[in-house]
């Protein structure tokens, strides 16, 4: 794909260094400062001790602290089902995506990730490419907060509210889902769901282009963007960089173009990459990725099996007894519901 960095309306007469030499002024004094493990900006998650040079970070030592909770030997005493609540808590911002990863491995590990029914698929990717522009939004609207950009922050949370909408509708909850299920869903998208859901693409994209007007060619943003925080090709590969981080930084990567997974590989859209790997081309790649995957969006709700409301009763669940769980009404009042349980 072609570089998105492509706003060279001006030059800089002066730009900002991409990297420090802490040694050209080692007489310099510099401040030591701690931020977190309870700092406002990082919700409790870690501390790190950082030395400051004026407004540069110069060094920065990591202590990862509460973000070890021991999922892995929490796991252990679980079932594969059982622990999926806790999938939701890995990455509280995508919750759902976070489901479908959890869930994706288990199958695969069962043999029988492509024995998906279709419908599961694309409601598995719709659900995937909702939780995306949810992250972005948050990113990008706390970003610009921190840079002193309050209207794109209160934008961007607006938009994320109409995304909670939609999984409070379908999941039955706001933040932590547990939507997905070995094998299948917790349920099918009910009646209605779909005409929402188009109705926010229609608005968010309006939402993104606001954005991009406010901020794009904004000097103020500019100057905090455009060749600060530098990550090259070869120290976005080093540092095992993922997501718009490493396309960010010029690699044009994505797992769902270079191992397609669900249904992905029946969709088109494109993936955005930068061009030096600033704070500016990760904006970039953020803005275009939540375009494309309004694209995307569009295509799985006119290609979703079984319509809007799955008039043709599309299965949502594989057929597997001992792998998919009985539905909660008939256990109650069906025994041999968990026959393949003994």
């Amino acid at each position: 794909m072609g570089e998105i960095h492509d706003i060279n309306f001006r030059e800089p007469a002066a730009r900002l260094p991409a990297t420090h030499d802490a040694t050209a002024d080692a007489a310099a004094e510099h401040i030591e400062l701690n931020m977190g493990p309870s700092h406002p900006s990082t919700h409790g998650v870690l501390r790190l001790v950082l030395e400051l040079d004026g407004e540069t970070i110069v060094k920065a030592t990591p202590h990862v602290g509460y973000l070890h909770r021991g999922d892995e030997k929490i796991a252990e005493n679980m079932t594969y089902t059982q622990f999926i609540p806790y999938t939701d808590r890995l990455d509280y911002l995508a919750p759902l995506a976070n489901n479908v990863a959890y869930a994706l491995a288990v199958e695969k590990l069962l043999g029988m990730d492509r024995q998906l029914p279709p419908r599961c698929q694309y409601i598995r990717m719709i659900c995937c490419e909702l939780a995306r522009i949810s992250s972005h939004l948050l990113g990008l609207g706390c970003y610009a907060m921190d840079c002193g950009a309050m209207t794109v922050f209160l934008i961007t949370f607006t938009e994320r509210e109409k995304i909670y909408n939609l999984c409070e509708w379908l999941t039955g909850a706001r933040f932590t889902t547990s939507y997905t299920r070995i094998g299948g869903l917790s349920r099918d998208l009910p009646h209605g769901w779909v005409d929402s859901c188009r109705k926010f693409l229609r608005e968010v994209v309006v939402t993104i282009d606001e954005v991009d007007r406010l901020l794009t060619r904004n000097r103020i943003w500019l100057d905090r963007t455009r060749d600060i925080g530098v990550i090259t090709k070869q120290d976005a590969i080093d540092y095992a960089l993922s997501g718009p981080n490493l396309r960010g930084s010029g690699i044009e990567f994505d797992l769902r173009k270079a191992h397609p997974y669900l249904a992905y590989n029946e969709i088109e859209f494109d993936v955005p990459v930068g061009a030096t790997g600033d704070c500016y081309d990760r904006y970039l790649v953020r803005m275009e990725e939540m375009r494309q995957s309004v694209r995307i969006l569009h295509q799985c709700l006119d290609k979703l099996p079984g319509g809007p409301d799955n008039a043709s009763g599309e299965p949502i669940n594989v057929s597997d007894g001992k792998i998919v769980l009985p539905p909660k009404s008939k256990v109650l009042t069906q025994m041999e519901e968990l026959i393949h349980h003994f």
